[in-house]
């Protein structure tokens, strides 16, 4: 009996988040039964199952982590021909029996800001600025829910890099609180768009100011990588390419979408109303 864990890619858009849930379709419950069919799991209760993280409904990964107990280490591709087209495994490692899944020693996610068309620019430097204060050892209870047992976390880094019509947030730390990453992005477009002032993201760190934070759309954060100590995947080539035309497929659709919502918007705009 070995112990191997996979690296796990997936478009969120289709699924009820990452955990399993009756009646829903979930990553982990797609993923499990294409352990099972394929043989890597015959019994999933003796198989010591364990995941990195679980990601919220319509966040995509490209690097979250689950490991498992088996014979012998799976063929990616065997597994991959039973997974749908929108969950790959894109690697494997073995790791040691005692490998604890859940104690990555840094997770990073990104977030894709785009900005409307016409509107302003948004200060790129005020928000990493305020990126740099949310560095370190902090308080993030007004990140999260309220209730959180232990709402200290430390962020690594916080890095703002213009891109295309907006800018990509990226974020590395140890682990993360429910809607953490997504409430972080709201409070710096809030700084780039000067709805909000440095001060007044430093108080966001105080547990006796109650900050009321929306979080961020899930659809556009990446769970980019999930790091464990001596954990090198051998990542499958043809798996990546089938999982980058997969992309591309769902890219093309929403490509199409765009240019018939903005048709509809150019012929309403041209319309000769009495």
């Amino acid at each position: 009996m070995i112990r191997v864990a996979l690296k796990v890619a997936y478009l969120g858009t289709a699924f009820y988040g990452f955990q399993r849930q009756p009646n829903l379709r979930t990553v982990e419950g797609e993923l499990l039964k294409a352990l099972e069919k394929s043989g890597a799991i015959t019994n999933l209760g003796q198989s010591s199952y364990s995941i990195a993280g679980r990601t919220d409904r319509g966040v995509h990964a490209l690097g979250n982590v689950v490991s498992f107990c088996t014979d012998k280490e799976p063929i990616i591709n065997q597994v991959n021909d039973v997974l749908p087209m929108d969950i790959r495994i894109l690697g494997s490692c073995p790791v040691p029996q005692g490998f604890k899944t859940r104690y990555a020693y840094k997770r990073h996610y990104r977030y894709v800001l785009c900005r409307k068309t016409g509107e302003e620019e948004w200060d790129l430097d005020k928000m990493q600025e305020a990126a740099h204060l949310m560095e370190g050892t902090h308080n993030f209870i007004n990140f999260s829910r309220r209730n959180e047992r232990n709402p200290i976390r430390k962020v690594d880094s916080v890095r703002i890099t213009a891109e295309n019509q907006g800018c990509l947030v990226d974020v590395e730390g140890e682990s993360f609180l429910w809607n953490m990453v997504r409430k972080m992005v709201t409070i710096l477009l809030c700084v780039g768009k000067h709805e909000m002032g440095i001060e007044e993201v430093e108080k966001c760190f105080d547990p006796e100011y109650n900050a009321c934070i929306m979080p961020m759309p899930p659809e556009s954060l990446i769970l980019m990588d999930v790091f464990h100590k001596g954990v090198k995947f051998n990542e499958d080539k043809y798996a990546h390419k089938r999982f980058i035309q997969t992309i591309g497929e769902e890219c093309f659709n929403h490509q199409r979408m765009v240019a018939s919502t903005m048709e509809m918007i150019n012929a309403l705009n041209h319309r000769n109303i009495v």
